[in-house]
């Protein structure tokens, strides 16, 4: 373990807002919600931001860490996958596209274990060449509040060892998996056709899962339980 202390050391991916407030303060912030951590906690972990920087640095964040998570937050730029940019789509992040597709690239190269939930199976989508729905309907219905539906397991696939039945899940997103990336595998879907999990086949070299929803929102913690497992 890189930390020495028999928790596996989970790193998480932040956001970067221009004006947080707590207090009598308004300032620039790298912040994530408490449900990340807590989910971490909660599976035997060791939960580390890891706010946005410089890509060339990504490998040695990395490299102190048994695990990574790239967490949810805004979409991904849609030129990182080729696409003009639907109306519908969100105002870009570039700093956090850069640092977290280098994050990714530098796990899947040393098989650091690694869990992208929701924007980030997204961005775990992107840097194998694949491509996203910028917008679809259904998955985020009111602003601000967290849905729930149904996900269903691809029986014999990571996931589904995991989570091996039907499950109701936390939800908000409007974007998703369009063409799969290089390796992946969609792992459960919903019931309109939506992939909402994405894994790379054991075998491929690394343990690497994206989820479409919040599992940090919920109580089922079986995800990032099986990757505190793998980070150990």
């Amino acid at each position: 373990m890189a930390n020495g202390t028999g928790r596996p050391l989970i790193g998480v991916s932040t956001y970067l807002e221009t004006g947080a407030r707590w207090g009598v303060w308004e300032l620039e912030a790298a912040l994530l919600p408490v449900g990340y951590p807590r989910l971490v906690q909660r599976a035997g972990g060791l939960a580390v931001m890891l706010p946005p920087d410089a890509p060339e640095h990504a490998a040695a964040a990395v490299a102190r860490l048994d695990g990574l998570v790239i967490a949810g937050g805004p979409d991904v730029e849609p030129e990182r996958y080729g696409a003009e940019r639907d109306p519908r789509t969100g105002p870009p992040a570039r700093m956090r596209d850069a640092w977290e597709l280098a994050l990714i690239e530098a796990a899947l190269a040393t098989g650091v274990p690694l869990l992208g939930i929701c924007r980030g199976m997204q961005l775990l989508n992107v840097a194998l060449g694949g491509s996203l729905v910028q917008h679809l309907s259904g998955h985020a219905e009111v602003v601000g509040v967290f849905g729930r539906h149904p996900v269903k397991p691809v029986p014999g696939t990571l996931y589904a060892g995991l989570v091996p039945e039907e499950t109701t899940v936390p939800t908000f997103h409007h974007q998703a998996v369009d063409r799969l990336g290089v390796g992946l595998v969609a792992c459960a879907y919903a019931g309109d056709g939506t992939v909402e999990a994405v894994e790379l086949p054991s075998g491929s070299g690394g343990w690497a899962l994206g989820v479409q929803w919040h599992p940090e929102m919920g109580e089922d913690g079986r995800v990032m339980r099986g990757l505190v497992r793998a980070s150990g």
